[in-house]
């Protein structure tokens, strides 16, 4: 069974950064595509970004040109680095690999 454990997330000001992290065990990692999603206060879960196997990736709109996912198979994990963060980036963060989520990391931006 795949294990999903995030990390990184924090309090920032707008126009700052972050980098989330996603370890997963299982030996599936690297020929998994995974995903982030991420869910604020009174909204429900949104995708945020996606990493298939070799470079492809694709961004929801909202995130599209300031945050990056990529992926280290030989660390079983996946990275979001986002940039030029806005206080409607806030949300608890969540990686996914087929149906294994992960708990979530809480990312609130300040104006």
């Amino acid at each position: 069974q795949v294990q999903l454990v995030e990390s990184g997330g924090g309090l920032v000001q707008a126009g700052e950064s972050l980098r989330l992290s996603c370890a997963a065990s299982g030996s599936i990692f690297s020929t998994a595509v995974l995903g982030w999603y991420r869910q604020a206060p009174g909204k429900q879960r949104e995708w945020v970004a996606t990493i298939g196997i070799g470079s492809y990736t694709n961004y929801a709109n909202s995130v599209k040109g300031r945050f990056t996912i990529s992926r280290d198979n030989a660390k079983n994990s996946v990275y979001l680095q986002m940039n030029s963060l806005k206080p409607e980036d806030t949300a608890i963060y969540y990686c996914k690999l087929g149906s294994a989520w992960g708990q979530g990391t809480q990312v609130t931006v300040s104006s």
